[in-house]
């Protein structure tokens, strides 16, 4: 009998945990039935989500460090962070528009009744923090001891040491080849052991998607069915939509050849709401099914797990116009600029992890004057968007790695 393949095997059992997350909702709140089975899922859940973080920093540090050198040899390492920040930059621009425009026209939460919150907001304890503040602590911890931020997993100060090692290998050329064959070699061996934690990923998925679905609390979700329909809406539209239009327009890839070469890395997103956890399986799509050249792959995909989030920009920027809603305040063109502003830089400070949002959507609030109490009103739905924002915030990494191997390839031909 033919073995399944694992993207099969993947929809298969997403599908599954899925069905069985919406069965235990049906059985009663303490039978022992639905507390072990709950139990279960979210220990192999947490399982396969702690083996991908495992692998997640030496794999981070060395794509990153060896990216960066190996781009030395086509003399474009300055053409790709061009490139790169360009794309991250414009696509998150795009992202928090739609969401502006169609938070300004639907007008969610305009006839929610805040008090319905008041108990939640009552036992949240929201975390004050400035722009200032925030912009302080965002660039305090870019530049932080090495070891300290390998021990700690603090990947955006990872992904910055990462950059220098690669750079410095540019710089001293020959001098430090057994340093970069030192670095080739770790990756590899990373990626080796990255296959192996991607055999088990069907039941870890499984497991995850099952816990999701049981566990969400459908009473909150119908009040707010309006704001969850149009954050899915928008974020479906921009990941639908526009994303693989950008794609088409500037590689001439179709969307199918897009959606058959990642959707082992989208539906992973998906499941763990973390672009961090991903990571692994979408340098592996990018490299191995989307045919991107692995020194692009390398340097654009960790990358844009940190720093690009559609996804969450759109999110944040749409769920500060419902905030304002409920509110009863109707925000200015100018306040909504500010909006624009600092959705995109928390969406950029924001840890690739599930609801990491909901820290920097307080920074959002506040620039705008809204209560950052407000936010318990967005706690309870936050792990059901989280899902679908990461998927997008997934998805625009891989394609910025085409359009960026596209536009370096052809910016090659017309030199040579």
């Amino acid at each position: 009998m033919k073995k399944l393949s694992l993207n099969l095997q993947i929809f298969i059992c997403a599908a599954a945990g899925i069905g069985i997350g919406l069965w235990l909702q049906t059985t009663p709140l303490e039978s022992e039935l639905r507390q072990n089975s709950l139990y279960l899922f979210g220990l192999i859940g947490t399982l396969f989500v702690d083996l991908l973080k495992m692998v997640l920093v030496p794999l981070v540090f060395t794509s990153i460090a060896v990216g960066v050198a190996n781009l030395r040899a086509h003399q474009q390492i300055h053409r790709v962070w061009v490139l790169t920040l360009s794309f991250f930059i414009a696509s998150m621009a795009v992202a928090i528009i739609l969401g502006l425009t169609a938070a300004n026209i639907f007008e969610p939460g305009k006839n929610l009744n805040l008090a319905l919150f008041h108990d939640a907001m009552q036992n949240f304890d929201a975390k004050q923090m400035t722009p200032r503040e925030f912009f302080q602590q965002f660039l305090h911890g870019l530049f932080v001891n090495p070891f300290a931020a390998l021990a700690q997993g603090n990947i955006l100060a990872i992904v910055i040491f990462a950059l220098f090692i690669g750079i410095a290998l540019v710089a001293g050329g020959d001098r430090y080849r057994n340093i970069l064959l030192l670095l080739q070699e770790w990756l590899e061996l990373t990626l080796r052991i990255v296959g192996w934690v991607m055999r088990i990923s069907p039941l870890g998925i499984l497991a995850l998607l099952a816990k999701l679905t049981a566990t969400q609390d459908a009473a909150l979700i119908s009040v707010l069915a309006k704001f969850i329909g149009l954050v899915i809406g928008i974020t479906l539209l921009h990941g639908v939509v526009l994303l693989p239009l950008t794609l088409y327009l500037v590689t001439g890839l179709s969307p199918l050849f897009f959606w058959r070469g990642a959707r082992e890395a989208l539906i992973t997103a998906f499941a763990t709401s973390s672009s961090s956890a991903t990571l692994p399986v979408s340098l592996r799509c990018a490299e191995q099914h989307l045919h991107v050249k692995p020194e692009i792959a390398g340097f654009v995909i960790p990358l844009g797990a940190t720093v690009n989030m559609d996804g969450t920009a759109l999110y944040e920027a749409t769920a500060a116009l419902f905030v304002a809603n409920l509110a009863g305040i109707d925000l200015t063109l100018t306040q909504q600029l500010i909006i624009f502003a600092t959705a995109m830089i928390a969406a950029m400070g924001a840890p690739g992890i599930p609801s990491a949002g909901m820290v920097t959507m307080i920074m959002v609030l506040q620039s705008v004057g809204l209560p950052a109490e407000a936010i318990a009103i967005l706690l309870p739905i936050d792990r059901l968007l989280d899902t679908v924002r990461t998927a997008v915030n997934v998805e625009g990494d891989l394609i910025g790695s085409l359009v960026v191997n596209k536009l370096i390839k052809a910016d090659h031909l017309a030199k040579t």
